[in-house]
């Protein structure tokens, strides 16, 4: 039988750093991972480029069922600390928007510079190698790889959520929860596009394409950002960020041109422009063709001169606050992250360690912890897998 100090199951962003870090301590340490390559979420990120982390972290930017658990991780280690490792490997990188920082060249440069770290570190990494059964000892663990049986004193689970399952995503993190006792919140997809009944898809099909800037709101809470109209329905990243707050049942309300009075332009237009059809008054402010889509849905035909005050008043909440209720999202498939995840009740916010099973950690996506679009998520495995690898 193998034995390690350290086995760390799972060899994406969080996985690899807390590896790092154990391996700095003189640790002996096992990654092992089914996937054929190391970090392949961090490959395919930011269009390639990686949205390695966000300049603007803050502690309210992440969802949880207790929002205080991530704040000692995210003090501990920081954007800073994360890009004073980037800069010493010479990676050249930009902000972006919003305090959203991606690679200049490759997000492959991030898993290199990972696995030299890991080398460097003295750990040891096996791909496409299942883990097959895990079993408490006294010392520690005992852990089945692919047939071969590997024994250590601390086992990290860092297998990430269901999000994206053609990439090998699956439930084993929460499987592996469930066996020790640990809790598991409900998960669901988050930071993933919504989707529309077949009736209002139908309606919309002229806009499959069209971008516009909005101020998207669920609840009380708002984000301004892009949106995107799809085949589907809406995606772009004001709706990644809503859809984490959004549930089945609740609508959604979008202003389509944030800052203006839409009803206060049209009724000066009316004055000023009398012959204009209302479709072209809008088109001044949003994309034509959905100026055009707008005013057919709400059935407005001839010129602005005709058109009463509540007439003007329906085009323009239909801009200004247009309420729809999603009947769902595209799911895993597409989402970003999963939100919900192992309850944060059973772990130490410092260790990431589950109180009633010595020597199990739980990093990463894997933790009912979901940051915002924008490089959060990243943030939150560095920071989670930098702890844990203090720990273990």
């Amino acid at each position: 039988m193998e034995a390690f100090d350290v086995i760390v199951i799972g060899a994406g962003a969080a996985g690899m750093m807390c590896a790092i870090e154990a391996g700095k301590r003189g640790r002996r340490v096992l990654v092992v991972d089914h996937a054929e390559a190391p970090g392949e979420k961090i490959r395919i990120s930011g269009g390639g480029r990686c949205n390695f982390t966000n300049s603007n972290t803050a502690f309210d930017r992440f969802i949880s069922g207790n929002p205080r658990f991530c704040i000692s991780a995210l003090r501990r280690y920081t954007p800073k600390d994360f890009i004073a490792l980037v800069d010493r490997y010479r990676i050249g990188w930009h902000e972006k928007t919003l305090g959203q920082l991606f690679c200049d060249d490759s997000a492959k440069q991030i898993i290199a510079m990972l696995l030299e770290e890991m080398r460097l570190a003295h750990v040891t990494l096996r791909l496409s190698t299942s883990v097959d059964r895990i079993e408490k000892t006294e010392a520690g663990f005992e852990v089945s790889l692919g047939g071969v049986r590997a024994a250590c004193a601390s086992l990290v689970i860092a297998t990430g959520g269901k999000s994206i399952p053609k990439m090998g995503a699956t439930g084993f993190g929460y499987d592996v929860a469930r066996q020790f006792g640990v809790a598991v919140t409900e998960t669901r997809p988050a930071l993933v596009p919504l989707t529309f009944e077949i009736g209002l898809l139908e309606r919309l099909n002229p806009l499959a394409g069209v971008a516009v800037d909005v101020k998207v709101a669920s609840g009380k809470t708002r984000f301004s950002e892009a949106m995107l109209f799809t085949h589907r329905g809406l995606s772009g990243p004001a709706i990644l960020q809503i859809s984490s707050y959004w549930r089945e049942g609740g609508e959604i309300v979008t202003d389509m041109a944030p800052g203006i009075d839409v009803f206060a332009l049209l009724k000066q237009a009316r004055t000023e422009h009398p012959k204009q059809a209302v479709a072209t008054v809008l088109s001044n402010l949003l994309p034509k063709r959905l100026a055009q889509t707008i005013t057919e849905l709400e059935a407005i035909t001839g010129n602005i001169a005709d058109a009463s005050d509540k007439v003007l008043r329906r085009v323009a909440d239909a801009v200004n606050a247009w309420r729809v209720k999603p009947v769902g999202s595209e799911g895993y498939r597409t989402a970003e992250v999963t939100l919900g995840g192992v309850d944060t009740d059973h772990l130490d916010s410092r260790t990431l360690a589950a109180k009633a099973v010595p020597g199990l950690h739980f990093i990463g996506e894997v933790v009912d912890v979901t940051g915002w679009l924008g490089g959060y998520n990243f943030q939150w495995a560095w920071a989670s897998g930098w702890c844990a690898g203090q720990a273990v």
